[in-house]
């Protein structure tokens, strides 16, 4: 048969002996299994030191790591994570000084208001975007209306505008708001606003240029404390866009004027890997130094994970 073709010939492929490969896992990494009435602690021990089982326990111990040293630990979020129920976890955390600056995108202001007002967010779009109700909550345009202005008159970023005004309200569930522990605790919650993106941006009470000033103002704020981030931990749980973009700009600002936070960890926590999340958080700022994470999962159960992890590390260096 014309141009017929030799198969290869696998008797002269060179081999070597496994014993001198390098191997990539290793029974040393494997999972231990569960023995009932163990600590949590030893449970993340037991983890297999593999891909995220390694990750989890490394964002753990970074955490850990910056609180012993006195170091900034950033909490960054989408307003989902407030919608999955874990406002009482972050406010243990804020509780403990380990969350020393919590930021958050428009929506995170309007679900943790409504948090404190009626102890309930998160209406049900589909229902209510055929008749053009959505969005068009009274109370939750007039409180932050209130709150924007006050930002305004008294020079205020709009996270602790918001705070403040919860607890001078005395609203009733105010003690599961953030932006309310922020201002009891003087722990900076900033807000970061894209117009049209908001429910309350479409109601007559909405003051644009003030909100604009305050929301410019929190990341100014926002941008003197990354520029202490040095050895310490920037977290970004579920925002995809918005706080991925204000924490590289306030990155490069800051070491444009002469700050150098150049070694630190950073986090990503999601559903997905984004692009945005994945560039400007986990990779471009840790070029210089550092280590980036990202862990693929579910925020009400990712967080509460972490946050045991660390009470229970740093819980057990006081104890030493």
């Amino acid at each position: 048969m014309a141009n017929q073709i030799t198969p290869v010939d696998l008797t002269k492929i060179t081999t070597y002996s496994i014993k001198d490969r390098k191997s990539k896992v290793s029974v040393d990494d494997f999972a231990t299994p569960w023995t009932p009435g163990e600590r949590f602690s030893t449970f993340l021990e037991r983890l297999p030191a593999i891909l995220a089982g390694e990750d989890l326990n490394g964002v753990i111990n970074a955490i850990a790591k910056a609180k012993a040293d006195n170091r900034q630990i950033f909490l960054a979020m989408g307003a989902h994570v407030i919608k999955v129920g874990l406002n009482p976890i972050l406010i243990d955390l804020m509780d403990r000084g380990l969350i020393n600056m919590l930021s958050m995108n428009g929506a995170g202001i309007i679900h943790d208001l409504e948090v404190a007002m009626g102890g309930k967010t998160s209406e049900d779009v589909a229902a209510s975007m055929g008749d053009g109700g959505f969005g068009m909550a009274e109370e939750t345009s007039v409180f932050l209306g209130r709150a924007i202005k006050a930002a305004a008159k008294e020079n205020k970023g709009l996270g602790r505008a918001v705070g403040d005004l919860i607890n001078q309200e005395k609203m009733p569930f105010r003690e599961m708001s953030l932006t309310a522990t922020g201002a009891r605790l003087d722990i900076p919650v900033t807000v970061h606003v894209a117009m049209g993106t908001d429910i309350i941006h479409m109601h007559p009470d909405f003051d644009p240029a003030a909100c604009g000033a305050a929301s410019h103002l929190d990341f100014r704020i926002f941008s003197a404390m990354v520029a202490r981030l040095e050895q310490g931990v920037f977290i970004n749980a579920g925002s995809a866009v918005i706080l991925p973009e204000v924490f590289l700009k306030a990155l490069t600002l800051v070491r444009n004027l002469g700050h150098t936070p150049d070694n630190f960890t950073t986090v990503n926590l999601d559903f997905i890997r984004h692009y945005r999340p994945m560039t400007n958080v986990v990779n471009r700022p840790t070029l210089k130094g550092g280590k980036g994470y990202s862990i693929v999962g579910h925020h009400e159960i990712l967080i509460p994970l972490i946050a045991a992890g660390v009470i229970e590390k740093t819980d057990q260096s006081l104890q030493k």
